[in-house]
């Protein structure tokens, strides 16, 4: 049985099935990499995005911290130039009153830049995953067809 084994041939069918089954799983392949390639694109981009949108989160909170040093640096200085109890006692009213006014402010724009930005990364994010879905059902659909 041996010696029978060794004069076996392949018919020529059988081996172009088995080449262009291969080269249809190839074009496979390819088609699912160079979607997955463009997913890890996007999420790069979108990394790239969402630190941008920290810098200027960050940008801001160290501008208002800054005006918040400069205002207690003031009214420091009117505190030292203060001539008695009761003047004292009105600019300690009137910087608390507006460093509550500034407090206030500046938590409404820092939240509303955060969830500004948030909301575009999420949108952002559906809209890759959306085209990385396409784009792997595209492949598998092409390689579908190849088989058929």
């Amino acid at each position: 049985m041996m010696k029978n084994a060794g004069n076996y041939e392949i018919p020529n069918e059988m081996r172009d099935f088995a080449e262009k089954s291969v080269e249809q799983a190839r074009k496979a392949f390819d088609g699912f990499i160079g979607a997955a390639s463009k997913a890890a694109a996007a999420a790069e981009t979108q990394a790239t995005v969402a630190s941008a949108s920290s810098r200027e989160v960050a940008q801001k909170t160290i501008s208002y911290t800054e005006q918040n040093i400069a205002a207690s640096f003031d009214f420091a200085q009117k505190v030292v130039r203060a001539k008695n109890l009761q003047e004292l006692m009105q600019v300690q009213a009137e910087f608390v009153k507006k460093q509550a006014e500034a407090l206030q402010h500046q938590l409404q724009d820092v939240g509303a830049t955060v969830q500004s930005k948030v909301q575009k990364a999420a949108a952002d994010a559906h809209a890759t995953v959306e085209k990385a879905t396409a784009e792997v059902t595209k492949a598998a659909s092409q390689a579908g067809r190849r088989k058929s």
